[in-house]
């Protein structure tokens, strides 16, 4: 496990505290609908920590190509109908370049400011001249309006419970999700960004905002800077 990630429940845990079974139970949501509208048809996309395909699947039935990128094999295992590679991100060089390069699940908000800057510039390496990096950030009360629980229709709750300050500007934060027959949690460390801290790593990594996607802006779409 890397240090200050753990997680509990039925099957493979990731080193990150992700559960195999979990993500593979986890409905996409809107997520792919926001991906495929800000991409151009046809787009090659490059998905870093893709775990068992949750996105993939639906934007490769929206007619997009995906490369799927996770560090867990056995995530990987459950990916079907793309190309897959087993890597951490912050390390990753393919020698080619991609439309669109996706860094979802809140990863930009890593706990280490040296992992941050390695997932970013992994962004701006793989992203093609004229092509876009699509990030998912955390909502701007993610750690202050806690704890917080949501029921899906699906019929499974999760429930953010508590983000603990650590030091350094980091918190652990507990997930739970509870489905009538098991139960996971996962704790994770995360560093909340303002808009400012946010556009700054950015151009750190020579990226810069193109636009906002979604009002909370959740949902960024960047361009190489310059």
């Amino acid at each position: 496990m890397r240090t200050g990630y753990r997680g509990t429940g039925p099957g493979v845990i990731t080193p990150d505290g992700c559960a195999v079974e979990l993500y593979s139970r986890l409905p996409p949501g809107d997520e792919p609908d926001i991906v495929a509208a800000a991409v151009p048809a046809g787009a090659h996309i490059l998905e870093l920590g893709s775990g068992v395909g949750r996105m993939t699947h639906p934007l490769l039935e929206r007619g997009l190509t995906v490369t799927a990128v996770d560090e867990s094999p056995q995530m990987l295992e459950r990916v079907r109908g793309a190309r897959t590679i087993c890597s951490p991100i912050e390390v990753l060089d393919l020698g080619e370049t991609f439309d669109v390069v996706l860094l979802a699940s809140f990863l930009v908000h890593a706990g280490d400011v040296g992992v941050r800057r390695r997932l970013l510039r992994t962004c701006a390496r793989h992203v093609a001249d004229g092509g876009c990096v699509l990030i998912q950030r955390e909502g701007e009360d993610y750690h202050t309006n806690l704890p917080r629980e949501r029921v899906d229709p699906s019929g499974f709750t999760v429930r953010i419970v508590s983000a603990e300050p650590v030091g350094d500007g980091v918190n652990s934060v507990r997930a739970e999700y509870e489905f009538p027959d098991a139960t996971w949690t996962q704790t994770f460390l995360s560093r909340p960004l303002s808009r400012q801290q946010f556009e700054e790593a950015l151009a750190e990594a020579g990226l810069r905002v193109d636009r906002y996607l979604t009002d909370d802006r959740i949902w960024v779409r960047a361009v190489r800077a310059g």
